[in-house]
């Protein structure tokens, strides 16, 4: 049984980064679809954006989710490495133990910043009717791939750390 188990573990605990990647990827779907609808709405007096370009407010909602997306990926990557290492059964894991509860910290804190939307928050910072109604209505359910994220690979670390005593055990039994 230990040996179907353990691709499963694998599989949670990389899908932490997947997951943020996600994140980001649905955000700036949904930032360039607001950023459209900002253009073609009365209010807009500026000059037309180019294709691939953005308004600045386009730009600056797409660099507060693209630095979230960052810290939780670079996060859930070194869950993934503590997990790795947790399943190996090395009698050191204190430090991986104090380390990841020292970086649920700032991974709590990108999940806190994705659960107050920055994007619909700017948006109505800005003053700006038109992004906002341009922005789908999906995409405040985007915090859930964080949220899920965080979830599962704390499932994946709790497995490893499970395999790396039976691990242990058969070494010392």
């Amino acid at each position: 049984m230990t040996g179907s188990r353990r691709p499963i573990t694998l599989y949670l605990l990389a899908l932490g980064p997947v997951l943020a990647a996600t994140y980001a990827g649905a955000n700036l779907v949904a930032i360039k679809a607001a950023v459209r609808a900002q253009v073609a709405s009365p209010e807009w007096e500026g000059a037309l954006p180019g294709p691939d370009e953005m308004t600045a407010l386009g730009t600056d909602v797409w660099r507060v989710v693209l630095m979230t997306a960052l810290l939780a990926g670079a996060l859930a990557v070194a869950y993934a490495v503590i997990g790795l290492l947790l399943r190996r059964g090395s009698r050191r894991r204190t430090f991986l133990f104090v380390l990841s509860g020292v970086l649920i910290v700032p991974y709590a804190l990108a999940v806190f910043v994705a659960l107050l939307n920055p994007v619909a928050g700017l948006a109505a910072l800005y003053d700006s009717p038109g992004f906002a109604a341009g922005l789908p209505g999906w995409q405040a359910g985007t915090v859930v791939l964080l949220v899920v994220a965080a979830l599962l690979q704390a499932i994946g670390l709790s497995a490893a750390t499970g395999e790396g005593r039976r691990a242990l055990a058969a070494e010392s039994g």
